[in-house]
């Protein structure tokens, strides 16, 4: 009998499916996929094409961002926020990635049958809170109900629309090889603040969601001359997935340092007791920002100086043209491939 040898392969692991999983909204590779197999052919324009966090769109001589995004966390309220900080939070930031200063957000609520009264006016009050504190109005949307049973309490979407400043030009296709790469803090609060709250695990110190608008440190970098050719918030995916997505989009190769990558103590202590990897832990007030190499270490010492009690960091950049792929140099100092997830580590966290 011949017999294949024990350890001589790896299976890989199944990309095609016939029904929609829960994965396939994780921001891995399975919805990555979905995007690339079902939606992009069908609504293929050129805005779309930019595969951005929203769409840059020309009115006259100006340009506006035009985003949108669902919100179907759980549990509802988490350490550091709920449902609706997060919506409104979520929505500025993808206009800021554009480079636009938000003007106005709309907002529809899916309300499922028997959902307290008292909870939907505890989410509204904190979009309310938000949205203010940041000076963007809520100025329009829809409500629907459908019968029990049929969506968790209550889900959320939303639409933004944001000014970009005349000149500024934010986007992949702008990464050039030699940029930088930064982020403004420490990853994976987020997806770890949920998951303590959903499977009641109890660590030493409180995990708290980083939910947080970032238009602030944005324009900060902006007003400061930076040269900014790419923002990315790092939401479903983490870090990992923001990063394998504009090296695929670009084609260039992107090298990172593992050991500058700011983790907090907790988050990794829960990430090494779950078996998570942080770097594709998501996140809801962190971003990366690819910039002129020779912008830097300016770009940090203002990120620092806005959000004092965040570690910003340059974390790695990027190459030359190749294969799109992102190497990572770990701890030890060997190197590794960093690609998105397969599967789904955390559903339901935004």
């Amino acid at each position: 009998m011949n017999e294949t040898p024990l350890g001589t392969s790896c299976p890989l692991p199944i990309s095609r499916y016939e029904n929609i999983l829960l994965a396939h909204g994780g921001g891995g590779r399975l919805m990555h996929r979905l995007l690339e197999e079902v939606f992009l052919p069908a609504f293929h324009n050129p805005a779309l094409a930019t595969r951005h966090d929203g769409a840059s769109l020309s009115l006259g001589p100006e340009r506006i961002a035009f985003t949108t995004d669902a919100y179907v966390v759980r549990p509802l309220f988490f350490p550091g926020g709920d449902i609706g900080t997060l919506a409104v939070n979520g929505t500025l930031n993808d206009l800021a990635m554009c480079g636009a200063r938000p003007m106005a957000i709309s907002a529809a609520f899916i309300l499922e049958e028997g959902l307290p009264v008292d909870t939907l006016r505890r989410v509204v009050e904190s979009m309310q809170q938000a949205a203010a504190a940041a000076a963007v109005p809520i100025v329009t949307g829809d409500t629907k109900v459908v019968d029990r049973g049929r969506a968790d309490g209550l889900y959320i979407a939303t639409t933004g629309l944001g000014r970009i400043p005349a000149g500024l030009d934010v986007g992949p296709g702008r990464i050039q090889p030699g940029d930088a790469l930064l982020i403004n803090g420490d990853v994976g609060r987020h997806g770890m603040a949920i998951m303590a709250v959903r499977e009641g695990l109890a660590f030493e110190t409180t995990i708290t969601s980083d939910c947080a608008p970032l238009v602030e440190p944005v324009f900060r970098l902006i007003e400061s001359g930076v040269e900014i050719h790419c923002l990315r918030d790092l939401t479903r995916g983490g870090l990992a997935s923001a990063l394998v997505e504009l090296a695929e989009a670009t084609g260039l190769d992107f090298k990172v340092d593992e050991a500058a990558i700011p983790v907090s103590e907790e988050v990794q202590g829960a990430c090494e007791i779950l078996g998570l990897d942080p770097l594709h832990v998501a996140n809801e007030g962190r971003f990366l920002a690819v910039v002129a190499a020779k912008d830097a270490q300016r770009a940090c010492a203002i990120l620092r100086e806005v959000q004092p009690d965040l570690p910003a960091a340059h974390i790695g950049q990027v190459q030359g043209r190749g294969q799109g792929r992102v190497t990572l140099r770990s701890r030890i100092g060997a190197p590794r491939i960093l690609d998105m997830f397969s599967g789904e580590q955390l559903p339901r966290i935004c």
